[in-house]
C-alpha cells in the first residue's frame, strides 16, 4: 500500500473552485483519463467502510465512469463520490481490481486564490509513476479552472 500527496496553487476562489470540482459532470473536464461521469444515485458505496455523513456533508454518490488509463483501453467501471461541503473536500474510491481512494481538498489562499492538495491512496506501489500522475493532475485542474473562471468573468 502506498500514499501520495501533491499540491499545487490556483488563481480562482475556493468556493469557485469547490463549486466546479465537485460537479460529477464536469469530471471529464479536468481529469483527461477519464472519459465520461454519470451520476447513478445516492447512497453508502457497495463495499467501502461508510460513515454516515456529518453536519454540512452530502451523500456519497454513486458514479459510473468510463475511463482510459495510461497505456490501456477504455474501461467502465463503478466508482463512489463524497462531497464534504464543511472540509471542503471531494472523496472518491474505486473498488475492485484498481481499488484506490482518494480526496482533493480546496484550501482557502485570497481572495482569488486556493490550494488544492490531492492525496492518494493505493495498493499499488508505483512511485515516480505516481508522483508524476498527481503534478499532471493538478496542472490539469489548474488549467481548466482558471480557464473556466477567466472564460466566466470576462
Amino acid at each position: 500500500m502506498a500514499d501520495y500527496e501533491a499540491s499545487r496553487t490556483v488563481d480562482v476562489a475556493w468556493n469557485v473552485l469547490f463549486d466546479y470540482l465537485s460537479d460529477v459532470k464536469r469530471l471529464p473536464e479536468y481529469l483527461p483519463q477519464i472519459d465520461q461521469a454519470h451520476l447513478l444515485h445516492i447512497g453508502p458505496p457497495p463495499s467501502e467502510p461508510y460513515q454516515y455523513p456529518e453536519p454540512g456533508e452530502s451523500g456519497v454518490e454513486q458514479v459510473d465512469v468510463d475511463v482510459h488509463p495510461e497505456g490501456a483501453g477504455a474501461v467502465n467501471e463503478r466508482a463512489w463520490l463524497k462531497v464534504v461541503q464543511h472540509g471542503r473536500k471531494l472523496q472518491w474510491g474505486v473498488p475492485g481490481a484498481h481499488h484506490y481512494r482518494g480526496e482533493l481538498e480546496v484550501d482557502f489562499v485570497a481572495d482569488l486564490t486556493s490550494r488544492l492538495t490531492v492525496r492518494l491512496h493505493t495498493d499499488h506501489a508505483g512511485g515516480p509513476d505516481v508522483e508524476r500522475m498527481l503534478q499532471e493532475t493538478l496542472t490539469t485542474i489548474k488549467t481548466a479552472a482558471e480557464g473556466r473562471h477567466t472564460a466566466e468573468s470576462g
